[in-house]
């Protein structure tokens, strides 16, 4: 496939040097380069995110299910 990209003059240059150091076509250096990147950013091997859950150690009678109550008790009337 065909196609232009743009790159920035730093990653043309290292994809250049590659190249020579390597004696590699530049076509074939961009595409093992990309090919690389794109295997390190599968999400399929990062580790899932996981979230600790702790207790929100609310005073007695606050219900957080009524945000609207619970902005009033704590900021008082004078929020609105």
């Amino acid at each position: 496939m065909r196609t232009t990209l743009t790159l920035d003059e730093d990653v043309a240059q290292k994809l250049s040097d590659e190249a020579r150091r390597t004696r590699r076509s530049f076509k074939a250096v961009v595409n093992e380069t990309l090919r690389l990147g794109l295997l390190r950013s599968n999400p399929a091997s990062a580790r899932p995110f996981r979230v600790r859950a702790r207790r929100l150690g609310l005073r007695e009678g606050m219900d957080v299910t009524n945000v609207e109550d619970l902005l009033d008790r704590l900021d008082g009337a004078a929020r609105r």
